[in-house]
């Protein structure tokens, strides 16, 4: 059922019991812990790995540049000038032969540098006369200092120097890294394989809500923002609020971790707790001191037939408190799992106050400029809106925190 109520908890294995509620640091270090160790190592190749984590350290292959280049169009000169000009000129992949004293030729950004030669003259600092000598015409009335706009060898790294450490989010940058310094694959931590599971009758799958039912909307938000996390979506199914099929889908399952949207309080219809009580799962977080979504849960499910463990992640259904519940559990649990390394916090400056919970951690939509952050509106656990406007969530400790304050700010995939 898709409910995220504002009073009473999430609820132990079975409904009727009510435990104290897991504060919010607590809950996202419980989730952590329960990811264990980074799961296995595999070798990629540079395209598959985007994403994944690294498993280990990244070591230069080479020296960057592997020789001398140029870093501009124009002429290698040997010696102060003015110069001989000779030769047709050097592109980049040539092998060029060595230059002459007091010689130049035409060189391309990028083309490694003849040997003997002592500088780059810039075209548009120099300029040749009828008997085919290359004066300098630089401003000012300093000589040609030797190594300038030479790009040395090992300028960015030398050969066997560390570059990344393991844990590191392979990006497009880092791609291009790796294959600058010689990598053809990379050793990462394979993605954590994840089900997601939507719960709820009242859910419309198209068209404008009708008839009392209501547009799934974290059908859509989620599996993006899984696959930003390095999860890989191994399937995506609407559950009816009935416990056989919600029990035997749980039960089934053999991704790393299951995540479920919706049935995480204790309504007639919300069945989460008693499939995981009939499963035998623990829970390590059962609701969270946190506004909105503290109905959210943290399971370790019995292992997989392979013995690998599993987890499950239940989310509220109402769509600002699932979204809650992924930053609280399901974040953490996810980047331990792929072998992430955290991230520092986020902290910026509230432009204005930002009111807090009176007892619990806030998660507020906020949208950010410069180094100050500030509220927006429509920020209700069942409201879409403000977030949809928001480069984050600024966690508030109860009773909020003053204008100029310092407040931590979870980004959102995306911004």
């Amino acid at each position: 059922m898709n409910t995220d109520p504002t009073n009473g908890t999430g609820g132990a294995a079975g409904h009727g019991t009510h435990p104290a509620h897991t504060g919010w640091e607590q809950a996202r270090s419980a989730a952590r812990a329960a990811a264990g160790q980074p799961l296995h190592a595999v070798p990629r190749t540079l395209a598959d790995s985007l994403g994944h984590a690294l498993a280990e350290p990244l070591t230069a292959l080479t020296d960057l540049p592997s020789f001398a280049t140029s870093a501009m169009d124009g002429w290698a000169v040997s010696g102060p000038g003015p110069w001989r000009l000779g030769g047709a000129g050097i592109l980049a992949g040539a092998s060029p032969e060595p230059l002459g004293p007091d010689t130049a030729i035409p060189i391309a950004t990028g083309a490694p540098l003849p040997p003997g030669a002592t500088a780059v003259l810039r075209r548009e600092h120099g300029e040749a006369d009828g008997q085919g000598v290359l004066h300098d015409r630089s401003p000012g009335p300093e000589p040609l200092a030797g190594g300038r706009d030479v790009r040395p060898r090992g300028q960015e790294c030398r050969s066997g120097e560390p570059l990344l450490p393991a844990g590191t989010t392979v990006t497009p940058a880092v791609l291009g890294l790796a294959a600058a310094t010689g990598y053809d694959r990379l050793l990462v931590h394979r993605r954590p394989s994840v089900e997601l599971f939507v719960l709820g009758d009242e859910l419309l799958h198209s068209g404008v809500p009708r008839g009392g039912r209501v547009r799934d909307a974290l059908g859509p938000l989620l599996p993006p923002w899984l696959e930003s996390l390095g999860a890989e979506l191994t399937g995506r199914h609407r559950i009816a609020d009935e416990l056989g099929p919600l029990h035997e889908a749980v039960r089934d399952s053999t991704a790393d971790v299951v995540i479920t949207t919706g049935s995480t309080a204790a309504g007639p219809v919300d069945f989460l707790h008693d499939t995981l009580s009939a499963l035998g799962a623990r829970l390590p977080v059962d609701s969270v001191a946190v506004r909105p979504g503290h109905p959210m849960l943290l399971a370790e499910l019995p292992p997989a037939p392979d013995g690998r463990a599993r987890r499950l992640v239940g989310l509220p259904g109402n769509p600002l408190a699932a979204v809650a519940g992924m930053v609280t559990l399901a974040v953490p649990l996810l980047r331990s799992l792929g072998g992430h390394a955290d991230t520092e916090p986020c902290l910026l400056s509230a432009a204005e106050a930002l009111p807090g919970h009176p007892r619990d951690t806030k998660l507020l939509p906020v949208r950010a400029t410069g180094s100050t952050v500030a509220p927006l509106p429509y920020s209700g656990p069942a409201m879409l809106r403000g977030l949809a406007f928001a480069d984050g969530l600024a966690v508030l400790p109860p009773g909020g925190v003053a204008a100029g304050a310092a407040v931590e700010v979870v980004r959102l995939p995306g911004r």
